[in-house]
Order: C-alpha cells, then sequence, then structure tokens
C-alpha cells in the first residue's frame, strides 16, 4: 500500500490592473450560453459534511466551491470543497471573504445577481458607490482563479480597503500558523500542508491558531476599476508545488478566462451540434450542458493510487469518491464525443490496476487509509466496447495497441475464472466465495434474479453464482465482435476471425437458452440451462442492445417494453416490470427504479432491429418524465422513480449524464 502526501496552496497574486472601465470578455460562446446556470451552486454549508448543496470544479481539480445562498455583507465564493481528505469536507463556509470599507466606513453590498457557466462562476455585487464582480475560473488541476473588480461609480475619489477572513474552520484537527507574508495551514488529519501567501504590501494578521487577517488598500478616481487577481492552489506531492508557483507568479487571468471558455465552448458545440435530428429543440442542447457539466464537476487528475485521470460516479455522494470499472467504461463512451484525451484516460484508469490473470478489480481509491480497493467482485465487460467507441472518434491505431492485449486479456479471464460447467457460458462470482460480492460483480446489486442464488467454487479464488445470466453472456459477446473488430485495426487477423466465429457460437446459444418462446422475454437460467429465473427485468432487452436475439424474438421483447402496464412507464424500460410484485423503486435500488444506463440500452436495442419511433419516442419521455433533467438547477441523479419520475439516490451521477448523451448523439 502506498501512502501518500498532498499539499494545498492558497497564493494572492494583488497586482492591482487599473483601468477606466472593466475589460468586456469576448462574447464567442454561443455553445457555452446552454451551460448558463444549468446547475445551481448556490449553498452555504452548515458544517463541514454538508452536502445539500452542489458544488463547481473543473480540469480534474480535487476541490469545487459553491455560489454563498443568501445575499451577505462580503464577496466571496462558498468554500472550498476539499476532496483532498476524509472523502469531502469544507474547509471553511468561506476561507477568502472579503467585507469593503469605504473612506473608513463599512460598505453595505448587495448582491446583484450570480451565474454559473461551465467555464466559470460569476458574482455580482453593488452599492452606493460601487459595482464589483467576481470571477472564478480554473487555471489547471491545481489552481483556481478569482478576479474581483472594482468599480468607482461615484463621482468622487474614494479610498477602498479590502478586509479578508476565513469564516471558522470547519474541520477538526486544522490550525494556522504565519511566517512572513504567508498563512501556513496544517493538519492532524492528513499529512496535508496549506498555504496562502500574500504579496508584500499586504498587511497580514494571525488572529490566533484558526483565524487570519488581511487588507489591501485602493484608491479609485470616478469611474475608475482596478482589479484584484487571486490564487487558490491544492496540489499533491506528485506534482511541483514550485513549478505552480512560478505558472501563478507569471499568469494571466484574461488568457485564462479565454481559454476556458473557448474550451468548453469547443466541447459544448462538438454534442450539441451532433444530436441526431428528432432532438434539435434547444430544451435537448440544454440537457447536453447539464450532462457535459455532470461529467466535469466527477473529474479528477491523477492522485494518490489513481494513476489516470477519471470520473467519480458522483462527488456528491461520500461513498463514491474512486473509480468504479463499468462506471469508468461508461464514462468514457460518454466522454469520447468531446474529450478524447479523458476518455483514453479514463479506460487506462481501471487497466492499470489489471491483475496478471486478466481480472480488473472493482474500484479503486486515492487514500486506501479511507477505503481500500475492492477485488472482491469486478464488474460487467463493456471495456471493449467502450474502446471501440473511442476508436471510430479518432481511428488512434495506437491507443488498439495499446489496450487490445489488456482486453483479451480480460475477455479470455471470464471464460477461466467464471464458466463454472464450461459450457462456453459464463456466470457472475466472485473472489471471496461471498454471494453478496458475486451479486455485485453484475453490477445489478439486489435484482430479484440473485434472490435464491448460490455460490459454487470453480478454482482458488475464483466462484460463480449457479446460474448463468442473459447480459452477462450477451456482453460477452457484443465484447467479442468488439474485439474482432479491434483486432483487424491492428492487423491480428487471426484474432479477428477468431472472435468473430466464437460470437456467432454464443449468439447461437443467447437465443436457444435464455429465451422463452412462451413469455416472449429473456431470462437468466439455472447453470444446467433447463430452468428459467422468472422476473421480467432490463437484463432481458440486452441481447438486443449486443444484437444477440433474432427479430422474432426482439418483436417480442419490444412489446413488453413499450407496454405501459410494465416497461412503458413515465420513465420508461426501468429495472424491472412495474407489474411485478416486488416491484419497489423507493426501497429496491435495483427492483424497480430507472437507471439510465439499462434505459440506454433498450433503446439502442430497439434501434438494432429497426423500431426507430419507438426508440426516438422512448427517448422523449426518458427525458421529459425523469424529473430535473430538463430545466435549470436540479442535478442528474443516479436513478428515478419510473411511476413519478422523483430523482433518486445519489446526485450528480456520472453514468447517468454519459447516457444522456448517448440517447441524444447521432451516430
Amino acid at each position: 500500500m502506498i501512502k501518500h502526501l498532498f499539499v494545498f496552496g492558497l497564493m494572492l497574486n494583488l497586482g492591482c490592473n487599473t483601468s477606466k472601465e472593466s475589460q468586456k470578455t469576448e462574447d464567442t460562446a454561443s455553445f457555452l450560453n446552454f451551460s448558463k446556470n444549468s446547475l445551481d451552486y448556490h449553498s452555504t454549508p452548515k458544517d463541514a459534511k454538508d452536502r445539500s448543496g452542489l458544488m463547481f470544479s473543473d480540469q480534474g481539480a480535487w476541490f469545487a466551491y459553491g455560489q454563498p445562498k443568501e445575499s451577505k455583507a462580503s464577496i466571496g465564493f462558498s468554500g472550498p470543497f476539499l476532496m483532498t481528505q476524509q472523502n469531502g469536507v469544507w474547509l471553511s463556509v468561506s476561507f477568502m471573504g472579503a467585507t469593503i470599507k469605504v473612506d473608513d466606513t463599512f460598505e453595505p453590498l448587495t448582491t446583484e445577481s450570480s451565474h454559473s457557466y461551465a467555464s466559470h462562476l460569476e458574482n455580482y455585487y453593488s452599492s452606493k458607490r460601487l459595482s464589483i464582480q467576481d470571477l472564478l475560473v480554473f487555471k489547471n488541476g491545481h489552481t483556481a482563479l478569482v478576479q474581483t473588480k472594482i468599480k468607482n461609480t461615484g463621482d468622487k475619489t474614494i479610498h477602498v480597503e479590502l478586509l479578508w477572513e476565513n469564516t471558522p474552520i470547519l474541520i477538526d484537527g486544522i490550525s494556522l500558523s504565519q511566517k512572513d507574508h504567508t498563512i501556513t495551514v496544517n493538519s492532524t488529519k492528513t499529512n496535508a500542508k496549506g498555504y496562502l501567501t500574500f504579496p508584500k504590501d499586504i498587511k497580514i494578521e494571525l488572529v490566533d491558531s484558526l483565524q487570519y487577517k488581511a487588507k489591501n488598500v485602493l484608491t479609485l478616481k470616478p469611474n475608475e476599476s482596478k482589479e484584484i487577481i487571486v490564487a487558490q492552489t491544492f496540489i499533491f506531492p506528485e506534482y511541483s508545488w514550485d513549478e505552480e508557483k512560478q505558472g501563478i507568479a507569471n499568469v494571466s487571468f484574461d488568457s485564462v478566462f479565454s481559454a476556458r471558455k473557448s474550451e468548453k465552448n469547443g466541447q459544448l458545440k462538438s454534442i450539441i451540434e451532433n444530436r441526431k435530428p428528432e432532438f434539435m429543440d434547444d430544451k435537448y442542447a440544454e440537457v447536453l450542458a447539464k450532462s457535459h457539466l455532470t461529467l466535469q464537476n466527477n473529474w479528477r487528475i491523477p492522485a494518490g493510487e489513481l494513476t489516470q485521470e477519471g470520473l467519480f460516479p458522483s462527488y456528491h455522494y461520500i461513498g463514491f469518491h474512486g473509480f468504479w470499472a463499468w462506471d469508468s467504461w461508461k464514462h468514457a463512451v460518454g466522454l469520447s464525443y468531446y474529450d478524447l484525451d479523458l476518455a483514453k484516460n479514463q479506460m487506462r484508469a481501471m487497466f492499470d490496476f489489471q491483475s496478471d490473470d486478466g481480472f480488473i478489480v472493482d474500484c479503486v481509491f486515492r487514500d486506501t487509509t479511507i477505503e481500500a480497493h475492492n477485488y472482491r467482485d469486478t464488474k460487467p465487460p463493456l471495456s471493449a466496447w467502450a474502446v471501440a467507441k473511442i476508436y471510430e472518434k479518432d481511428k488512434d491505431v495506437e491507443f488498439v495497441k495499446e489496450l487490445y492485449p489488456k482486453l483479451k486479456k480480460y475477455h479470455q479471464w471470464w471464460y477461466a475464472k467464471r464458466d463454472h460447467d464450461q459450457d462456453g457460458l459464463c456466470e457472475y462470482g466472485s473472489t471471496d466465495g461471498t454471494v453478496i460480492a458475486a451479486k455485485w460483480e453484475s453490477g445489478m446489486d439486489n435484482a430479484i434474479r440473485f434472490d435464491h442464488s448460490k455460490i459454487l467454487k470453480n478454482g482458488e479464488g475464483a466462484y460463480s453464482l449457479d446460474q448463468e445470466s442473459v447480459d452477462l453472456n450477451a456482453y460477452l459477446y457484443a465484447e467479442k465482435l468488439y474485439l474482432s473488430e479491434l483486432a483487424e485495426v491492428i492487423n491480428k487477423l487471426e484474432d479477428a476471425k477468431f472472435y468473430k466465429n466464437e460470437a456467432e457460437i454464443l449468439k447461437d446459444k443467447i437465443q436457444q437458452q435464455f429465451y422463452d418462446p412462451e413469455d416472449g422475454w429473456f431470462y437468466d437460467t439455472t447453470i444446467d440451462g433447463k430452468t428459467f429465473i422468472k422476473g421480467e427485468g432490463s437484463e432481458g432487452w440486452t441481447a438486443l442492445w449486443a444484437n444477440a436475439a433474432t427479430q422474432e424474438q426482439a418483436n417480442a421483447v419490444k412489446l413488453k417494453m413499450m407496454d405501459p402496464e410494465k416497461f412503458y412507464t413515465k420513465v420508461p424500460f426501468q429495472t424491472m416490470s412495474a407489474d411485478h410484485e416486488k416491484f419497489n423503486p423507493l426501497k429496491g435500488y435495483w427492483r424497480g427504479p430507472n437507471w439510465l444506463d439499462q434505459a440506454y440500452f433498450g433503446v439502442e436495442g430497439l434501434r438494432n432491429y429497426g423500431f426507430y419511433t419507438e426508440a426516438n419516442q422512448a427517448t422523449t419521455q426518458i427525458i421529459d418524465g425523469a424529473n430535473g433533467v430538463l430545466g435549470k438547477g436540479p442535478a442528474i441523479r443516479e436513478n428515478y422513480h419510473p411511476i413519478t419520475g422523483e430523482g433518486l439516490n445519489a446526485q450528480n451521477f456520472s453514468w447517468s449524464a454519459a447516457h444522456l448523451i448517448m440517447l441524444l448523439q447521432n451516430d
């Protein structure tokens, strides 16, 4: 186990750039405008662990900010919220808040407005004599820049004092110390160090071990404005703090701001212009902008034991501060439409942990002293699908060469460790012999098909459930075809032929063993293949997604999918039929809620068999029915109540956002 430290610094670069008017930023962000106020970041944390509000971050940073919920006498942003320790805590309600005096008298301020974009946050304040603009933008994964523009709107020259101080520290074990013009933040909870560095002309006072104050005095003539640039940095020891400080010293806020807006505008342009023709209404562009921003806020650069950048399932939920296998592969497909580098690194993130026998760990974390990696199980094999989708976008043969041997090894692992009776059909299982970990391996933890499952030993560290699952084998069928395609790309023609032939054999087995012609549905079976494990669930259409069903079978499955009493609910294509006695979306997790990955597989399954009208109709109903997907403000949720549309469980859920992007893309 590798222990690691992180260092965070907050450095103020208080150069006052004088101008008669605040410089206007270029209005070239026509696609960026779809992200305006897409998510509501207004929150004032009540304590260190308060996750009632949403947080903004960018560039893979391990820290985030909010916008103050109510008007107050000070300016600044909420936070920072640190994901660098304790699975996410607020350091302070406002670690860099500032009040203002004009001619020795505190100036009452009014919050005029505040807005958010994918590129930045902005707050506007005013008083009788001042107008103030605060912009926050991320320079990179270590540093956020805050530009404060103060303008004298009166007709007399005034002296303005900016008075910074932190609101109370919310984390136990923190102490502040001072040396010269630097405040150091010490913590007993981690091996972290913090630095708050002011220019020499700023007066600093350490009030006590948890409180600092700082002051700067400006003189403003009528209609004159001055800019103050604040750099707040959180940096891990894998990176150079000296280099980051140098970068901050030479930074141009306007250049960073322009670059960030251009970057986000370009990314949004990619996915908004690539919509299916049926979804050209602006409301769908806003869905894509919200989805893009959801993925952005969950993005983390490499740190600790995480060797690659990638996405959390949700920064908002304390248990999701890591990378999961099939989550990562779904994220990568969504990312491939606008950020191929990040998509590729998200794939590498899990394969960096691949075992010698091909096994891929279920989930990994930055700091294993907080949470250990889970080697008890893996997740469904969707990795070759993700690599193939990435390759479609840029035809990067070198990436295929890099990943193909790992994909092949992982595919072979399933047949070596998860085919109990060696009949060419695999089972979900575990490495530790527990049924619970075997259920986790399916990704559909408490689905009703596993209610009576038992565990079987295949070998040392290899166990299977006593049932063969239709979704697993449909995924493996699709994976064989993707492996065949990728093998052709890198001229491994014998591999390509081998996997194509294997796919044909597996396709016949899926059609014959898992399909019940009386019910018109695909089910899991007992391990001998003789008995269906009844209970209509979303696994029933994975054969359609994989193109493993006959047209006749697809026709029958489609009828049930489009039945309002079963799967065509307010939010269609949920995890189990609404008419089943165990259907319980509020208490069922995988026993009724609509997970958007499963809904996506259903929609794509319909498309694969020519049911385009139904697929488009279902896409519209999913987006319209899932509360908060449309419109500004609310977060995209982990899953949804299929009857009421209520958002359930974690907010800001990455694979939900990724699959919304996939649902709307024209490919």
